[in-house]
């Protein structure tokens, strides 16, 4: 899903928008909009994965960070064997199979999805019908593992096919002992999605966020698949406590990142919630609070009415 966030960057298709007083037919006119670029990118996608280039950069000790056409690959790389965190899309399998082999001549031993969303985890298929063994959130299999219908969107994802569905689960945490690192994987609750997790790579320093966090900006908030404002602001929160100031950050979508990077993230979600939930309490609707434009000094590769919405109907719910 957030390669759709990608491509409107790439192709500039959407600028922030100014505010101007609206009514229903302007939000269900923006909602349309957004459709139909959401087709649009989908169509895109299908026929340039020829062009897409991997480019691979040296985060901290063995960590290194993929970047192709989709969500931040994490690599862990050492004797033991490899760990990416996300895969991307399958067509892409094996342009990022000789991006690892320019790093290492280790097997790909794990993959670790941080949510289930396809252009993190589309490349499961191939990779794990190749032997890699996929690790993920419960919630996250449980997605795979069914056709998800994205509403909003009119797009549906399909189920994912045994080979690339997740083998390893979990709840709360795990963590892998591999290559001279620490990897912790925890589950940060009901924010991007409900299966979403951050890969904390401990003696390298390396956080990895999955869309929990982002650099496009307003982030989308997948509340069909669980997803809600307050689980984004806490799982910043959650993951601040994790790290400290010397800490590197390989964000969803975006360049590598700081501990106050994440900081000024959490501080905007809080601001637009607590904005949106002031004129809740007032007695405003929805297109009232659109009005006040709770968003104004954020940018987004979303019409920000869409995420002001998202943040109204979380709030509601």
């Amino acid at each position: 899903m957030a390669e759709m966030v990608r491509l409107i960057v790439n192709t500039k298709l959407i600028k922030n928008l100014s505010f101007k007083p609206i009514n229903n037919k302007t939000i269900m006119r923006n909602c349309i909009i957004v459709v139909i670029l959401f087709a649009s990118s989908v169509a895109v996608t299908a026929q340039n994965f020829d062009s897409v280039t991997i480019k691979t950069t040296k985060v901290a000790g063995s960590v290194y960070m993929l970047e192709g056409s989709g969500g931040n690959i994490g690599v862990l790389i050492g004797n033991d064997g490899v760990i990416l965190v996300d895969d991307q899309f399958a067509p892409l399998a094996d342009k990022i199979k000789k991006a690892v082999a320019s790093i290492s001549d280790k097997p790909i031993r794990f993959i670790v999805n941080t949510h289930f969303h396809g252009d993190h985890s589309d490349g499961n298929k191939v990779f794990g019908g190749e032997g890699a063994i996929i690790v993920a959130h419960e919630n996250a299999r449980k997605r795979l593992a069914t056709d998800y219908f994205f509403t909003a969107f009119k797009q549906e994802q399909k189920a994912m096919s045994y080979e690339g569905l997740p083998k390893i689960t979990f709840s709360q945490s795990l963590s892998f002992n591999m290559n001279g690192e620490t990897v912790q994987v925890i589950h940060v609750k009901d924010a991007h999605t409900d299966g979403d997790v951050a890969i904390y790579f401990k003696e390298s320093n390396v956080l990895h966020t999955g869309d929990a966090f982002v650099r496009y900006g307003l982030p989308f908030i997948d509340d069909q698949g669980g997803g809600t404002i307050d689980g984004m602001i806490n799982g910043a929160e959650q993951m601040l406590k994790m790290i400290n100031d010397e800490t590197k950050i390989i964000p969803g979508h975006g360049q590598i990142s700081s501990k106050k990077d994440l900081q000024d993230y959490k501080n905007m979600l809080q601001t637009v919630r607590n904005r949106v939930a002031d004129g809740i309490k007032a007695g405003k609707t929805m297109d009232q609070i659109i009005n006040t434009d709770p968003a104004k000094e954020f940018k987004t590769v979303f019409d920000k009415i869409f995420f002001v919405q998202s943040v109204y109907n979380s709030l509601k719910k």
